[in-house]
């Protein structure tokens, strides 16, 4: 079946305006739904100039995707973040992977930054991912509407919503797509390399540690 009929892109988005066109152009063709959680910007209006379906849900990057998959009509869901678009050859990736709906899957990790640091955190995501079995949300998730359902979908919490989901999934219903998707380094240039990436790992320690989801929140910013 062609991945207009089958796939549906959802992509939670609050003042993303500037980066969301080149993740609405990468999807051109295929169902999009932009899920916006109140933004100040132009956000809704790119959204609908390139063809998505844009819905309302509350701040919070859970809810956002939980709405998402409940407006979406394909059986297979594509999460996308506002600034991780998918790269070269992604749309066969994709189709690849769908043979396959007993696993949800994801990207590799890529950086629009041709720095040693973006080359760095590139590796250590792939680490990440292989040894810990850990793909976050720039990675993208394609994942079969019941395997969703089965595990209980995205959860509306305020942070960790991508850990918390594919921890529910476990390794064994997580696999790697033999394509990128490139995301924006736009936070890691403005904050420090170093520093946000001590902040994310922070976080993910706290969650597993137990600290409840909002005091996570409120460290990350």
């Amino acid at each position: 079946m062609p991945l207009e009929q089958s796939l549906t892109v959802i992509i939670p988005a609050l003042n993303a305006a500037a980066g969301l066109g080149a993740v609405l152009s990468a999807c051109a063709g295929l169902p999009v739904v932009v899920v916006d959680g109140g933004s100040t910007d132009a956000t809704a209006g790119v959204a609908r100039a390139a063809g998505a379906r844009v819905i309302a849900a509350p701040r919070g990057r859970g809810g956002q995707l939980a709405a998402g998959a409940v407006a979406a009509t394909g059986e297979w869901l594509l999460f996308l973040h506002a600034d991780t678009r998918p790269g070269p050859g992604w749309r066969e990736a994709v189709g690849a992977a769908m043979r396959d709906p007993a696993r949800a899957h994801y990207f590799r990790f890529a950086l629009d930054d041709p720095s040693p640091e973006a080359r760095r955190l590139e590796r250590q995501v792939a680490w990440r991912c292989r040894v810990l079995a850990l793909p976050y949300g720039d990675q993208g998730l394609l994942i079969h509407r019941m395997l969703y359902e089965q595990v209980g979908g995205f959860r509306s919490i305020p942070l960790m919503e991508d850990v918390d989901l594919v921890r529910r999934l476990g390794r064994r219903r997580l696999a790697p797509m033999a394509a990128e998707a490139l995301t924006s380094a736009a936070r890691w240039r403005r904050e420090g390399w170093r520093r946000r990436s001590a902040r994310n790992l922070l976080c993910l320690s706290l969650w597993f540690l137990g600290v409840p989801p909002g005091a996570i929140r409120r460290l990350y910013g």
